[in-house]
């Protein structure tokens, strides 16, 4: 299955070599089965490297990796969460998936500049006269 492409969206696809399958022992639920079966699927996708992506899609998608990157530039997604193989490999991709499909999101509209309107700057003004006004009140009364 690590030879079948990964889809992102219409526009990005991963080519099966791409993408690294190891299998390793998990922990978890599974009983005594846990310890002779490698059910955990350790998934290696050489980002920096892979001509699939755009430089944008590279650059959003270290920042939004973090620590599942390693240095060279490879993410590494570990799956654990199901007790069979084919699920555990099947959680991986969907998760590397929807990975790349966040760096891939178009970004934010820029923000539009406003400027406060003429009542909430009176509004504004006047509260703070008024907290002035309740200040002074608690001064001690003496020779001013």
């Amino acid at each position: 299955m690590a030879s079948d492409p990964l889809y992102i969206d219409d526009a990005i696809t991963i080519a099966g070599w791409e993408l690294t399958e190891q299998f390793i022992r998990a922990s978890g639920p599974g009983g005594q089965n846990v310890n002779k079966v490698a059910t955990s699927v350790q998934l290696r996708f050489d980002a920096r490297h892979s001509p699939s992506l755009p430089q944008r899609v590279k650059s959003n998608l270290t920042r939004i990796a973090g620590r599942r990157m390693t240095k060279d530039g490879v993410v590494v997604i570990e799956a654990d969460r199901h007790r069979t193989q084919e699920r555990n490999r099947a959680d991986a991709r969907d998760r590397l998936a929807e990975m790349i499909r966040r760096a891939a999101a178009p970004p934010p509209p820029k923000r539009k500049k406003t400027r406060p309107t003429k009542g909430s700057v009176e509004r504004r003004l006047k509260a703070k006269a008024n907290r002035s006004g309740i200040k002074k009140l608690r001064r001690s009364v003496g020779d001013d």
